[in-house]
């Protein structure tokens, strides 16, 4: 078995070569930069190999509509050398924990259907209906309860 790739404190700045090569190549600089991003409590992770990070993750403090309290996850993704590794998995491991013992909310985040089964794995559920997001495609809401 290979070693595993170590999960670190990011910056927000950090995530972006990820964000755009990943999740929006169509898009330029500045939609990388989300609202929230530097705000003191939000968590932005990356799996690093060597010098390269390979997988992130950004949670910010957030409520969803409707909530009173919340942790969004945002802008996750890895490149497609470690994609199927458990990285994914890790990380928001990682990041609920740290969230948790800020504020034991619900996380949740806009999943793109063809991560449904991913998040589903994990124990968040669709909430409400499918929705279109202009040139990236068809999402829902899901949540982790804290319970």
């Amino acid at each position: 078995m290979s070693e595993r790739l170590p999960i670190v404190d990011i910056t927000a700045e950090q995530t972006r070569e990820v964000r755009r090569s990943v999740l929006r190549p169509h898009q330029d600089a500045s939609m990388l930069v989300y609202p929230g991003d530097d705000d003191r409590e939000s968590i932005h992770l990356g799996v690093v190999d060597g010098e390269t990070i390979v997988a992130i993750l950004s949670m910010y403090h957030m409520a969803r509509e409707g909530e009173t309290s919340g942790w969004r996850i945002r802008g996750m993704a890895s490149v497609p050398a470690v994609r199927g590794d458990g990285y994914g998995r890790e990380l928001v491991e990682v990041a609920r924990d740290r969230a948790w013992g800020i504020d034991r909310a619900e996380i949740w985040c806009n999943a793109r259907e063809s991560a449904f089964g991913f998040y589903e794995k994990l124990g968040f559920v669709v909430v409400g209906d499918l929705f279109e997001i202009e040139g990236i495609g068809v999402h829902a809401v899901m949540k982790l309860a804290c319970d």
